[in-house]
């Protein structure tokens, strides 16, 4: 089975199962419009430009994924030491669902308190919204450390980093593994992504 028809296998099973196209999207690390592409078979003319990456093999073990969230907080570090002096950071927001086992760790290594966002994309019913967890950490009047797994379009990090700055949080960075659409900053907050995937044509 090539790659393409596997990624074809696994998007009409999470179809399947009731999952919406963001919500897929989220699962393969894809754009919507690469997923709408292969729910449809409409593959007659050119492929949405996308580049798949599946990291199953370090997010499935706890050392692992350990590893990658220290290396994420060293790379925060890092830039934050090339600039000079730069804010504290209080809170680690984890982006659900894949930035918050990363948040976690983070927080955890770092001791810094934590929260968890989940985007409107996961929401269900006609008007669906975003929203912080009141289970964890309060993020009004604190510096906060963005974190998610993979920046596809942009368009979860930006809607995160509008909330913030409307709930009077102060967002400070945006960590994230793999950076797709090769972004510097989001709403102004710098991005530091471990690796920049591009695709030459």
């Amino acid at each position: 089975m090539s790659s393409l028809e596997s990624l074809i296998e696994k998007a009409m099973q999470l179809h399947s199962e009731g999952h919406t196209t963001s919500q897929i999207a989220d699962e393969l690390s894809l754009s919507t419009d690469t997923i709408t592409w292969l729910l449809t078979r409409k593959r007659e003319g050119e492929a949405p430009k996308d580049i798949h990456i599946d990291w199953t093999t370090v997010a499935g073990h706890s050392a692992q994924l350990h590893d990658i969230a220290v290396m994420m907080l060293r790379n925060l570090y890092y830039k934050l030491s090339e600039e000079g002096e730069g804010p504290e950071p209080e809170v680690v927001i984890g982006v659900a669902h894949s930035g918050i086992p990363l948040a976690t760790l983070i927080a955890a290594e770092a001791d810094l308190m934590l929260s968890t966002y989940h985007p409107k994309k996961h929401a269900q019913g006609d008007h669906p919204v975003s929203s912080m967890s009141s289970n964890f950490s309060p993020v009004a009047n604190r510096q906060c450390i963005i974190v998610d797994d993979v920046i596809t379009t942009g368009n979860t990090v930006t809607d995160l980093v509008d909330f913030l700055m409307k709930h009077g949080a102060k967002p400070v960075a945006i960590l994230v593994i793999f950076d797709k659409k090769g972004v510097s900053s989001v709403g102004g907050v710098p991005v530091c992504p471990l690796f920049r995937v591009s695709r030459i044509d």
